[in-house]
């Protein structure tokens, strides 16, 4: 429940999906970019040094085209649970700039402040609150709470994308996604063979499913095509399949042979209905994982969870019939 106290904002919302999904979005500054501002607006840059004394650099533009950057320090970051962070208005540069520069009046405190904290909230759900100091009393105050609030809707309807985290120095990928369909309808959908050309891969390459034995031993395969006739295939073997909570596979891009990974899939019920899937991916090295990087791994895991998504709905749509009848 928003609400106001002398020079100070305070927000607090409960978010429906998990508490790392939320973090991410305060952290990463590419899901930063698709909710920062309020409704009308956009923004068009956002850079972040995610650790204490570490900068970030936000712009939002205006329905005007008018851009609008801030910039502070983060002050405090206990992993998952709060991140306390300065508020300046800045210029393109970072250069920190008075109220008057984008035309505002108001008695801003200097050394303003923003605290969030994220909180587990019942199962798949977070508790998110926010406090925003030195805020002069009156009309900008009532403006900076809305704005506050219209970025927090943003957000909420960016909820259920795909969270892509490769962490720096490990020489694993890891995939999150929440799906708007019950756990075992996604568990029959993602190791039927006959509906994996429609969602497995990026959207620029044609799938052919060769092999998929899912069971513990089975052995997969397949193949992909580009439009210039290119060939990238894929093979492994299953460790674990018999149950719709997890899947444990090996995956060797033939590209790059004998560099085998090993992929773990989670999935986890939610409320309403909903799936939580987790892809783990851990590679031999990191070098092996970050020429993967380069090779484009997040657009082709990003075009799949979507990809994925539509099926599922689709699914959904034609009276929850089994995904092998799709």
């Amino acid at each position: 429940m928003p609400g106001t106290k002398k020079s100070s904002i305070f927000i607090e919302r409960v978010f429906v999906a998990p508490r790392e999904y939320i973090w991410k979005m305060f952290t990463d500054p590419k899901l930063v970019k698709s909710w920062w501002g309020p409704k009308l607006f956009t923004s068009p840059s956002c850079r972040i040094d995610f650790r204490v004394g570490g900068k970030y650099l936000f712009c939002m533009r205006s329905p005007e085209g008018r851009n609008y950057w801030s910039t502070g320090v983060y002050r405090k970051i206990v992993p998952m649970q709060k991140i306390v962070y300065s508020d300046s208005f800045a210029d393109e540069k970072g250069n920190i700039v008075s109220p008057s520069y984008y035309d505002m009046s108001g008695d801003f405190q200097p050394g303003r402040t923003v605290s969030l904290t994220f909180e587990e909230s019942g199962e798949g759900k977070t508790l998110f609150t926010l406090s925003h100091s030195g805020i002069p009393a009156g009309k900008m105050r009532e403006n900076a709470l809305a704005g506050w609030n219209e970025s927090l809707d943003k957000l909420e309807g960016c909820l259920g994308g795909t969270i892509f985290t490769a962490p720096s120095g490990k020489q694993e990928v890891i995939v999150t996604r929440v799906f708007d369909s019950p756990r075992d309808r996604v568990y029959r959908t993602i190791i039927n063979p006959e509906v994996r050309n429609k969602w497995w891969g990026p959207v620029y390459l044609n799938t052919n499913v060769e092999k998929m034995e899912v069971r513990r031993g089975g052995f997969w395969r397949i193949v992909q095509h580009d439009s210039e006739g290119n060939e990238f295939a894929f093979s492994g073997f299953y460790h674990a399949a018999d149950r719709p909570e997890k899947l444990v596979f090996t995956s060797e891009f033939e590209g790059m042979p004998g560099h085998v990974v090993l992929e773990t899939i989670k999935l986890e019920e939610l409320p309403g209905g909903k799936t939580k899937m987790t892809d783990l991916t851990v590679f031999q090295s990191v070098e092996d994982r970050d020429t993967m990087l380069k090779a484009d791994m997040e657009r082709g895991a990003t075009d799949s969870m979507d990809r994925l998504a539509e099926l599922l709905k689709k699914i959904s749509n034609s009276n929850g019939k089994r995904a092998d009848a799709a």
